[in-house]
């Protein structure tokens, strides 16, 4: 599953080319994931309930989605629907890499914010960014979530096989080293199950669809709940 996600990826770094962003300074020939770009999170915030924030790029924000389809909406529902008196905060802009997300760390974690969701990386991954740079900026959106005594959950993510079998080795470990360094709770492959699959996905063969989001808020969630339920104890 994951080498059909990383074969899709080098249909579409071929077939694209972007300069809109310029972290580390984008590559001609390659690219991000495009959507609208926002720098106010999604979904509403209510100041009278805590909050999950959800730190990511397109994947999060919903391209292509209507934002009651984008999974962290669905989360929201499942939250309401479970008892859970959580806000979800949509923080995701698409085309936004580590060092992104690091830089606008600051307001995302503004408020009562318990749980930090943290989906970054992919673009790091399809401009071919360097593993260390990847490493260093998730290294510090944890470290200062934790210092706030916010619960942190990294999401894994892929990189495209097209820069070869030592940096997709490389890239994935960052993810699993992290986790284990600040013993923080871990989501493998945020797109387990749907990455690859034409029925899940986007005509762009990236983005989930409606019913690929379902699946990525199940696999977040299966991680989410348990930890909820150590918060409310």
């Amino acid at each position: 599953m994951r080498c059909l996600w990383g074969g899709l990826l080098v249909v579409f770094l071929a077939s694209c080319s972007n300069s809109q962003f310029d972290d580390n300074k984008t590559q001609p020939g390659k690219t991000v994931f495009e959507g609208v770009n926002t720098e106010e999170p999604v979904i509403a915030i209510q100041q009278e309930r805590p909050r999950i924030v959800i730190l990511g790029d397109s994947l999060t924000y919903g391209y292509g989605l209507d934002r009651s389809e984008s999974y962290p909406f669905l989360l929201q529902e499942r939250l309401d629907q479970s008892g859970n008196n959580y806000e979800v905060v949509n923080a995701g802009i698409s085309g936004d890499t580590s060092a992104g997300g690091l830089r606008r760390l600051n307001w995302v974690l503004e408020g009562d914010v318990r749980v930090l969701i943290i989906e970054l990386g992919a673009n790091d991954g399809l401009r071919g960014l360097p593993v260390e740079a990847l490493r260093h900026n998730l290294s510090e959106i944890i470290e200062r979530a934790q210092e706030k005594g916010i619960v942190a959950v990294l999401t894994g993510m892929e990189a495209p096989p097209n820069y070869g079998s030592v940096y997709t080795q490389e890239f994935r470990e960052v993810y699993q080293e992290l986790a284990r360094t600040y013993k923080v709770h871990f989501v493998p492959f945020l797109l387990e199950g749907v990455a690859g699959n034409p029925d899940l996905n986007l005509a762009d063969g990236i983005h989930p669809n409606t019913a690929g989001a379902r699946i990525v808020e199940e696999t977040l969630w299966n991680t989410l709940k348990p930890l909820l339920d150590e918060l409310s104890q």
